[in-house]
C-alpha cells in the first residue's frame, strides 16, 4: 500500500525535482511497516530578511490509521530544509515501528531444544 503524499506551498515557489525528491524519500519510509495513509508536506518562506539563513521552513505530518508523526525544519534552501526534516520523521517511524515488534524475552538457556 503506497502513502499519498500532498505538498501544499506558501509564498514558495519550488524547484522541479523538489516533488520527485520529497516523494522518493517519503516511499522510502515504508520499509518500516509503519501504515501512513497520508503526508502533507508543507514548504514555507518567510518574508522577514532577517531570517536569512532559515528562511525556508518544511513541515512534515502524517495521518492515517497509524501514528500521527510531525516534524519540522528550517534551512537555508527547501531541499536541505526537507533532508532535516525527513531525518526527524524517520527517527519518529523508527521508534516507532522498534516499539511495535514482537520481542520474544526467553533466554536461549530455557529454551527446549526440538529433535
Amino acid at each position: 500500500m503506497s502513502m499519498k503524499i500532498i505538498i501544499h506551498t506558501r509564498n514558495a515557489d519550488l524547484a522541479e525535482d523538489f516533488k520527485l525528491i520529497a516523494e522518493e524519500k517519503l516511499n522510502s519510509m515504508e520499509r518500516f511497516s509503519v501504515v501512513i495513509d497520508r503526508v502533507e508536506v508543507e514548504v514555507l518562506h518567510e518574508a522577514n530578511p532577517h531570517q536569512g539563513k532559515n528562511n525556508h521552513k518544511v513541515v512534515l505530518t502524517s495521518h492515517g490509521s497509524g501514528p500521527l508523526l510531525r516534524a519540522e525544519a528550517a534551512e537555508f534552501n527547501d531541499l536541505a530544509a526537507f533532508d532535516a526534516a525527513i531525518k526527524s520523521f524517520a527517527l519518529q517511524i523508527r521508534k516507532n515501528h522498534e516499539r511495535e515488534k514482537d520481542v520474544d524475552r526467553t533466554t536461549v538457556r530455557k529454551m527446549k531444544i526440538q529433535n
